[in-house]
């Protein structure tokens, strides 16, 4: 599907420096023709006016975010459902997506929050004994908006040396595409900073989870004897990180974002997990932090993933800001500073914590080896840790399952001194 492509000079700029970014103008000239390629039937349009067009796949209508992308291969309906995602419009950098085609095991939330799907190629019939739906069925099923045909290389790189635009993504069957409305939409658009999405995506209601691992013999599991008892504190919860913490033992009860002390202490935990999640830290804090600040005085071991990870950096009295481009793949190299080891890991966030802001008896635990920005840390005098990537994600494929069993293990300790 023709489109107009942006030429963008190589950077190697990372997240850690960036401060001779180009801008805009010297590195993305607008596109010099608006005008629709014929059979055109979706478009995404930038909030500076570059357009893209190709071939709409799923729901029809339009759909507005800030646009991201994700280097991943596979799990291509993971990354789609993962509730992170919320506020964002997903560019796939692998051109083959959907050739496995979508089932109901290999999703992360029943409800997508993500806003659209980016993609190079059009999407094959499946290949894959697990399918059972093609996923331009899938996707229409989820009310979720797709493109294919786009130059996802120039949209990548426009994206690495620029920033996250925001942008609109719109489907219309017969091809009637109102360009310079979809550029209002875009640009009208607050943004992700200042944004609790947490609370779109959070439970409702309180519930239990026992669900453990999948197994090409029987699926997934059940829990059949708990040795303790955590509660999970939802702040976008992908359901493989519910299944780690089951499969080591853990009878899981999930609460809604806005929880308070009281309520999650009234479930008498063995431990605290802090779950991954969409959005600013500094907005979702505004009540999470609180709460969580008398979690702490109980020393009660916790543990955080991703928003998790940077809610606890900001109860603990550090700083996030936003990133310039953010993590999102399944190839991103982390060194555990306590081990010496690294390991290949899965990321998906835009803000990450200031390791210069970590206050005294707060160790940074983890770094990336992109950018050396902060992937972890530890309180010194008791039972809490957490890590900004996702270990349930099995990259590598089980480099940092070892972090669930850590928990497991203060968890262990704290019952034995009881």
């Amino acid at each position: 599907m023709p489109q107009t492509p942006i030429e963008t000079p190589l950077s190697d700029q990372t997240e850690a420096s960036h401060s001779a970014r180009p801008t805009l103008q010297e590195v993305t000239p607008r596109p010099s023709s608006q005008q629709q390629p014929e059979g055109a039937t979706a478009a995404l349009v930038l909030s500076d006016g570059s357009v893209f067009w190709g071939k709409g796949l799923g729901a029809t209508g339009t759909s507005v975010g800030e646009v991201c992308f994700n280097t991943s291969m596979t799990g291509y309906q993971e990354i789609i459902t993962d509730p992170s995602y919320a506020g964002q419009i997903i560019t796939f950098t692998f051109p083959h997506i959907g050739n496995v085609g979508a089932n109901p095991e290999d999703i992360e939330t029943t409800t997508p929050a993500a806003r659209g799907v980016i993609i190079r190629l059009d999407i094959t019939a499946p290949s894959n004994w697990r399918a059972a739906q093609n996923l331009d069925a899938w996707l229409k099923s989820q009310n979720l908006i797709g493109i294919a045909g786009v130059d996802t290389r120039a949209l990548t790189r426009r994206i690495r040396d620029l920033g996250a635009p925001q942008g609109c993504i719109a489907h219309d069957a017969d091809g009637n595409l109102a360009v310079d409305s979809y550029q209002s939409e875009a640009a009208n658009w607050a943004g992700l900073e200042g944004m609790d999405l947490a609370a779109e995506v959070t439970t409702r209601q309180t519930y239990s989870w026992d669900q453990t691992g999948w197994s090409l013999a029987d699926g997934y599991g059940t829990l059949a004897e708990a040795k303790h008892h955590v509660v999970a504190v939802d702040f976008g919860a992908k359901r493989n990180i519910l299944r780690c913490l089951a499969s080591e033992g853990c009878r899981v009860t999930v609460v809604s974002a806005s929880a308070t002390a009281e309520e999650i202490l009234g479930h008498e935990p063995d431990g605290i997990f802090l779950s991954n999640g969409p959005g600013d830290p500094a907005a979702t804090g505004e009540y999470a932090v609180p709460t969580l600040k008398s979690l702490l005085e109980k020393d009660l071991p916790v543990f955080g993933i991703c928003l998790g990870h940077q809610i606890l950096a900001l109860a603990l009295g550090a700083k996030t800001h936003k990133m310039h481009l953010g993590h999102r793949g399944g190839n991103h190299p982390v060194k555990d500073l306590t081990t010496g080891k690294v390991e290949i890991t899965s990321q998906n966030h835009g803000f990450v914590v200031d390791a210069q802001s970590l206050p005294d008896g707060v160790e940074e635990t983890h770094i990336s080896l992109f950018d050396k920005t902060n992937e972890g840390l530890r309180v010194k005098d008791r039972p809490v840790f957490s890590v900004q990537y996702h270990p349930e994600a099995s990259p590598g494929p089980q480099d940092s399952h070892y972090l669930f069993k850590r928990f497991v293990d203060l968890l262990d300790e704290r019952a034995k001194n009881s």
